[in-house]
């Protein structure tokens, strides 16, 4: 059973930077996908950014260029840069680990962290 374990979340001003943390239990990290998302508050859950095993990534648009992902893969551990914070950042934010890409999406893998709250004073 892999569990993920998150940490990093808190408040910040507006302009401010955080670094989220992943850890994965067992030994399939390094053969997956690992993924962010977040949810605000009567929103759905988004997908932010995404890195492969070949350390490739993406982002969405509203983080690019702000927030940067990185994986650890002696670790087990990936990461979540996120600087130039805004007060639309704010939110619940979720790893995942396991994400395909098929035809064209990306579908989120069965493993998901705890959340971590980030919150985003204007």
């Amino acid at each position: 059973q892999v569990q993920l374990v998150e940490s990093g979340g808190g408040l910040v001003q507006d302009g401010g930077s955080l670094t989220l943390s992943c850890g994965a239990s067992g030994r399939i990290f390094r053969l997956n996908a690992m993924a962010w998302y977040r949810q605000a508050p009567g929103n759905q859950r988004e997908l932010i950014a995404r890195i492969g095993t070949d350390s490739r990534s993406r982002y969405a648009d509203s983080v690019k260029g702000r927030f940067t992902i990185t994986r650890d893969n002696a670790e087990n551990t990936a990461y979540l840069q996120m600087n130039s914070l805004k007060p639309e950042d704010t939110a619940v934010y979720y790893c995942n680990l396991g994400s395909k890409l098929n035809a064209g999406k990306i579908i989120p893998g069965d493993y998901w962290g705890q959340g971590t709250q980030v919150t985003v004073s204007s």
